[in-house]
């Protein structure tokens, strides 16, 4: 009897072989590890994949456009993916042929989809059909006991549902993708890579559109009034920003010289209750507000730690705690850490989680499993102490805030403060993230005169609207119901990469600008959140039986084909305005015959270059270092750019020859003719001496030293004296 474990991670592999079997042998096949071990006549092997193994491609098309998709290697279409042969061949040499199998992938869509392709295509023989499937929520012991002997079905909607998923995101990304890039190529004769998709089009789109308000915004000004007086109160004029200036300018001089009336002090208390439990669009959104963690780096922080078993799975949208978890042992558990048991020795013996309203049938909220890490990464121990202690505080008191708010009467104008102060620390005694309030109170009560010290009138504008960052955009994305909590990090990850977008406050670039701006007048219907809402909850119809995955593939071939005809009638227009503003982003300084110097990347080659907006009337490039920044600093001497480079970082001209004698301008010299294209070779100038250079550059990159052209010219004579000689 053979029985074959899946699962998705080599990491996820060995905690599930260890819990099963004390006798669980780690082995080798090529660098790949797995596990083995047998008992009561049965053998079982635990293999892994790293992810999907398995991507999608056209069925036909040589260039991978189309609607008719099929399953294969990742490898095969993606030099990157390489390194997951050997996995794949693993699976394939110790996974056929077994007399059962266990699907032990992350219990959630894109899990059961990775561990469903690597059962259909690379096990065979329809092992699809004799597997089971374990599902759990930490990679304890105990979790991982209870899920082997409690399997359940697979469950084909959660297949199907992410086969539809995968295969809407090829159809719009995809298609959508190479029909504008082929666009710019036949308006420009040029090759930029673009991206659009069915969820990172429209939230480029929300992010354009904050963009635009941004630019369009007209400040106005406005005045604020306070009074300073005793005890140290600063009251603001209750009308708070005032735009008349002969309002403000009227309560600042009838105000001069006059004391204040206190006409009410009220103090009231505030119950506070405890924060819910985390999802991973809290924890998210936690960790950039205290540590500016990126919600990408949090996600991939929250999977190290899950992976190592010590917390529960992160990619879940609930915030319940079921008592099923075992609620009291992981306390206990947590309390062998000196540092944490001070915290729940304080909590009521009655134990009731404070939860919040959103749930997962998947998983439960995130929490700590009781397993107390050995060394963490710097990463990792943040985000550990956030869930443990979130996890803690969740069981903890109700605090209390006290607040007083009074109003003073100064020349018949009414002023205004409050002070704040925790009154009972509760759950914020075990959150020491949250900073508490504590002012201080001054001792004043109704009727009581004070002295005003000061008038200040200050001038103010009003602000445009704030931008984004990563953590703002994931929860507008999740209100907005775009994306999925896995899928949302990455979306944002990929419009920065695409250089849609830049800095932790996001400022849309002029290409991410210009590509929103283009399809929302030539094809409207890919910057729509309606229809990547609609198409969101269709997928999630299919996970409950009320759609099939066949109709909503075939309402999305239906979408893209129309936005396809739409970039075709107007292919012209669309490639001009995409390869303007991708000019205009990639522009870096002035070429000295007036034209702009941009970043050109040659996909041929693989390497990136400078060259002049004006070629090829200007010829003028330069040569970027692998691995080279352009900064905004200018040199000192040519007013280019600078770059860094290598490692050490070095800060240099981007021009080499920048400080020598011979000047930018001056033409090379011609030494001879090249031997791979024909053209002049010119004596240049680099970072690391002189070399001889084609003409041709970028298209031909041909270079050697001044040696190696002396021995490249004695062999030409000496075979045109043997030719002769013959």
């Amino acid at each position: 009897m053979h029985e074959v474990i899946i699962s998705e991670k080599p990491k996820s592999a060995e905690k599930i072989a260890k819990a099963l079997s004390s006798k669980a042998q780690k082995k080798k096949y090529k660098k790949i590890s797995y596990w083995e071990f047998e008992e009561a006549g049965k053998k079982t092997t635990v293999l892994s994949g790293v992810g999907h193994l398995y991507s999608l491609t056209s069925a036909h098309s040589k260039n991978r456009l189309g609607f008719d998709l099929i399953w294969v290697p990742s490898y095969e279409i993606d030099k990157s993916s390489s390194y997951t042969r050997d996995y794949l061949n693993a699976i394939k040499k110790f996974g056929k042929g077994a007399d059962s199998y266990i699907h032990a992938c992350d219990y959630d869509i894109e899990g059961t989809l990775i561990g469903y392709n690597i059962l259909k295509y690379a096990c065979g023989n329809n092992a699809e059909s004799k597997a089971t499937r374990m599902k759990f929520s930490t990679l304890t012991k105990k979790d991982i006991l209870d899920a082997y002997n409690h399997p359940l079905k697979l469950d084909y909607n959660q297949v199907d549902s992410g086969i539809a998923r995968h295969m809407l995101d090829y159809y719009f990304g995809m298609n959508i993708s190479s029909a504008l890039m082929s666009a710019v190529r036949k308006a420009s004769s040029r090759y930029i890579s673009l991206s659009a998709g069915r969820v990172q089009t429209p939230t480029l789109s929300i992010l354009a559109d904050r963009e635009k308000q941004i630019k369009e915004f007209v400040p106005e000004p406005y005045w604020l009034i306070k009074a300073l007086s005793d005890h140290g109160i600063e009251a603001s004029h209750v009308e708070g920003r005032i735009f008349e200036k002969e309002r403000a300018d009227k309560i600042f001089n009838e105000c001069q010289g006059a004391d204040a009336t206190v006409t009410e002090v009220k103090v009231s208390e505030t119950i506070r209750k405890p924060p819910v439990p985390f999802n991973l669009g809290g924890l998210q959104a936690e960790a950039h507000t205290l540590f500016g963690f990126s919600p990408k780096r949090t996600q991939t922080a929250a999977q190290n730690l899950y992976v190592g078993g010590y917390t529960s799975y992160p990619r879940t949208s609930s915030q319940k705690l079921p008592e099923s978890l075992g609620l009291k042992n992981i306390l206990l558990a947590l309390s062998k850490n000196p540092e944490y048991r001070e915290h729940i020795k304080d909590l009521p013996k009655n134990l009731k989680p404070h939860e919040g309203k959103k749930e997962d049938a998947a998983h439960p909220a995130i929490h700590p499993t009781g397993v107390l890490p050995g060394k963490l990464s710097p990463d990792e121990d943040k985000i550990y102490r956030l869930i443990v202690y979130r996890f803690i505080s969740v069981f903890a008191e109700n605090s209390k805030l006290e607040t007083m708010k009074s109003t003073l009467n100064v020349a018949g104008e009414e002023f205004a403060f409050s002070r704040k102060r925790v009154s009972y620390e509760g759950w914020l005694k075990h959150y020491p993230f949250k900073k508490q309030e504590d002012d201080k109170f001054p001792p004043i009560k109704e009727g009581d005169l004070l002295k005003i010290h000061e008038i200040l009138m200050d001038e103010k504008e009003t602000k445009p609207p704030a931008r984004y960052n990563e953590a703002s955009l994931i929860k507008e994305l999740e209100k907005k119901e775009l994306g999925t909590k896995a899928t949302r990090a990455d979306i944002i990850s990929k419009l920065y990469d695409r250089k849609y977008i830049e800095g932790r406050q996001i400022e849309v670039k002029p290409l991410g600008m210009n590509m929103v701006e283009t399809l929302k007048e030539y094809c409207k219907d890919l910057t729509s959140e309606e229809l990547t809402r609609t198409f969101e909850r269709e997928l999630e119809g299919i996970s409950s039986n009320e759609l099939t995955k066949e109709k909503i593939l075939e309402d999305g071939e239906k979408e893209v084909r129309s936005i396809l005809k739409d970039i075709h009638n107007n292919e012209e227009k669309i490639g001009s305005m995409l390869y303007g503003a991708y000019q205009e982003t990639n522009v870096v300084g002035e070429c000295a015959c007036g034209g702009k110097l941009i970043k050109r990347h040659s996909p041929r080659y693989k390497t990136s270059f400078i060259g002049c907006s004006n070629f090829p009337k200007c010829r003028v490039t330069y040569s970027l270092p692998k691995g080279a920044n352009i900064l905004k600093k200018k040199c000192p001497v040519c007013g280019l750019p600078m770059i860094s480079y290598g490692k050490p970082r070095k800060h240099v001209c981007m021009d080499p020859n920048c400080g020598k004698e011979v000047s930018r301008r001056q033409a090379p010299e011609v030494v001879g003719k090249c031997p791979e294209c024909g053209r002049d070779l010119l004596k240049r100038s680099g970072r690391y001496g002189d070399f001889i250079g084609c003409s041709n550059f970028p298209r031909c990159r041909f270079t050697c030293s001044l040696d190696e052209l002396n021995e490249i010219g004695k062999k030409k004579k000496e075979n045109e004296a043997n030719t002769a000689g013959k």
